[in-house]
């Protein structure tokens, strides 16, 4: 099992953290390690003083796929999520500037959370979802998947072309803008439109 992840895929976000808007999809890994037990508090690590949420869609592979084409790539999915993206954003600055790969700001033990899972025919248009995240019942990030540069089915389309997708695999398809620090005690609660897809606190 794999997080595969999109950074820079909405044009709010770049703009709050200064980026370069890109001409193809930014890609990164995540281990299973990274992933936050259910029930489970994120701890802050003690190498960072700027951990920053980013809520996300998730998706679910189901099938083996490689060069998937964009008309096939609803095939490879049925059930849609919500996540958080933790960058422990000093430290990524840091790597940034020395050219260097993102992995230990964002793949750290317990950086990806992953809710609950909804089956997308739920949804009318899996391009058209309302998603937020709650900081102490603040409402802090609010997106929409329709904002999205590249949409579901074009990051399925891309990222197999070098990654090989395996059952269980999960994409996490990029943030809105609104990200934040999170402190001791802090509670995060993030939704699909009206549903809750996950609480969490924050030690």
């Amino acid at each position: 099992m794999k997080l595969i992840c999109i950074g820079r895929n909405y044009t709010d976000h770049i703009k709050e953290l200064e980026n370069e808007k890109p001409t193809d999809p930014v890609v990164f890994l995540k281990p299973d390690t990274a992933i936050l037990l259910k029930k489970q508090p994120f701890f802050i690590p003690d190498f960072s003083d700027d951990v920053h949420h980013e809520v996300e869609i998730l998706v679910k592979i189901n099938k083996v796929g490689k060069h998937i084409q964009k008309k096939f790539a609803s095939k490879y999915y049925d059930q849609i999520g919500l996540g958080i993206d933790f960058t422990a954003r000093d430290l990524q600055r840091q790597l940034k500037e020395k050219g260097l790969p993102w992995e230990k700001a964002k793949a750290f033990d317990g950086a990806a959370v992953i809710g609950d899972w909804l089956d997308k025919t739920r949804f009318p248009d899996v391009d058209n979802l309302n998603f937020s995240l709650r900081k102490n019942e603040t409402l802090v990030q609010q997106g929409n998947t329709s904002h999205m540069l590249w949409k579901i089915d074009e990051i399925i389309e891309y990222v197999s072309k070098y990654f090989t997708l395996k059952i269980g695999d999960i994409i996490f398809t990029g943030t809105p803008a609104g990200v934040g620090k999170v402190v001791a005690n802090d509670k995060l609660v993030g939704c699909i439109e009206n549903t809750q897809m996950f609480s969490i606190t924050v030690k």
